[in-house]
């Protein structure tokens, strides 16, 4: 999360219908563009596709600054695709939606002020010996406030935009009704399992007193971690809409991108550990890709983890699925695949030999950083560029329209997050040997 200065403070608008109505007319504007665009194109005698069409700078930018005032579910559906997106849109384009997962407004200082009052009494002001009213980030759910409380502690108070959880159902499925309208999804694809799971998602993330449970939880993970830095729950300022711990220093961890290559390998090499640990001990994985939620400490040379409003409890048997799909793909054993992939629901046993074939090859080719012979190169991989071919073959193939459980979807895109995450810092890390203890 992150504010500008020059970024003015709004409110919330509040009602499923004005919400809708500004996610209505941001269709209606960029469907005007990709209209006159496409004019233009044909008139210079270019065959232009949808695609580009859709995704020019200026209907980027229009979506993003959108959904930056909306905040909430509508936003959070953009980060999300932000993040699916990953490295294979242009430059200009990922710069642009970057916004989605770091750049919302604040909400106004006399909104801040009122629910405050209502949170700790008309004399909140005597717990603190410093409150800026201007947040250091704000994002998709809450604004993040550097204080200093009258006990001299520096404290990260979490504050949840008013309405947020009253929107969230009628976000997604406004958001969903646009998609819909769009006709660019399969008929036979039946979006409400994840729509559903979508929302339940959103109510847990904005659930503060679960998000400082799950901070407790997380907690044991790490606990006897050196590589590893988390805040502590301050639980007397807590609530349901207010979040308060202790207050970390670090730097975007994307910043270390000029760090010596032995750091990048070595913080990319702890963070591949970490999931390790989170999927296959303790069953608890949070499950939130975004870069923002880690920090690099200098001063003590250790990874901060932040934010756990998508951590996500998985069985034991769905973890054990995933690992015996991992030991069969370093075994090259597919029929194992095949079945583990089956187990856990990437796909059904009655759809045609010809599908089973192709997803047992993805499951095959995205398990290749645990099989190779040498520390994996995640940036000269070419690793996604394969599997989104691949991916391809699914999305034309008539005989396959399936859902994924959200618990396999949730996963993936964590692993999604962790491997662009390496790309990005260019780093070489033996994932063979950190899956050794699990074989």
């Amino acid at each position: 999360m992150s504010t500008k200065d020059n970024k003015p403070a709004l409110a919330l608008p509040s009602s499923r219908l004005s919400r809708f109505t500004k996610l209505g007319s941001l269709a209606t504007r960029v469907a005007g563009n990709m209209l006159a665009d496409g004019v233009s194109e044909f008139a210079r005698g270019n065959r232009p596709k949808f695609k580009d069409l859709l995704l020019t700078p200026g209907n980027v930018t229009r979506v993003a600054d959108q959904l930056a005032q909306m905040r909430g579910a509508a936003m959070k559906v953009g980060q999300l695709l932000s993040m699916d997106a990953g490295d294979l849109l242009p430059p200009e384009l990922s710069t642009l939606l970057v916004k989605l997962r770091s750049d919302a407004h604040a909400m106004p200082e006399k909104e801040l002020v009122k629910l405050l009052t209502q949170q700790w009494g008309v004399d909140w002001r005597k717990r603190f010996i410093q409150f800026p009213l201007k947040p250091i980030a704000a994002a998709s759910i809450g604004q993040v406030h550097k204080v200093i409380d009258d006990d001299l502690n520096l404290l990260a108070i979490k504050i949840q935009y008013p309405g947020i959880k009253q929107s969230i159902d009628s976000d997604v499925d406004n958001v969903a009704t646009l998609i819909n309208m769009t006709g660019l999804l399969p008929k036979k694809l039946n979006l409400t399992p994840l729509l559903i799971e979508a929302k339940k998602q959103l109510h847990d993330e904005a659930n503060y007193v679960l998000e400082g449970q799950r901070l407790a939880q997380y907690a044991q993970i790490v606990a006897d971690d050196d590589a590893f830095l988390m805040p502590r729950l301050a639980p007397a300022l807590s609530s349901d809409v207010v979040l308060a711990m202790t207050y970390i220093e670090g730097k975007p961890i994307e910043d270390l991108q000029t760090a010596p290559q032995v750091l990048k390998d070595k913080v990319i090499t702890d963070l591949m550990r970490l999931l390790f640990k989170e999927l296959f001990e303790f069953n608890l994985v949070q499950t939130d890709p975004n870069f923002a939620n880690y920090l690099f400490n200098h001063d003590e040379q250790k990874i901060v983890l932040l934010d756990f409003g998508a951590t996500r409890e998985f069985s034991a048997g769905f973890a054990q699925a995933y690992r015996r799909l991992m030991q069969a793909a370093i075994a090259k054993d597919k029929p194992t695949i095949q079945q583990a992939a089956i187990e856990i629901g990437l796909m059904g046993s009655h759809v045609p030999d010809h599908i089973k074939q192709i997803i047992t090859d993805i499951a095959y080719i995205a398990c290749e950083p645990l099989y190779a012979q040498q520390p994996y190169d995640f940036a000269n991989s070419g690793l996604s560029a394969r599997l989104q071919k691949q991916g391809m073959q699914i999305g034309l193939d008539k005989d396959y329209i399936h859902t994924p459980p959200s618990d396999a979807i949730f996963l993936h895109r964590k692993l999604g997050g962790l491997f662009l995450l390496a790309i990005k810092l260019k780093a070489k890390v033996d994932m063979a040997a950190l899956f050794k203890p699990y074989q």
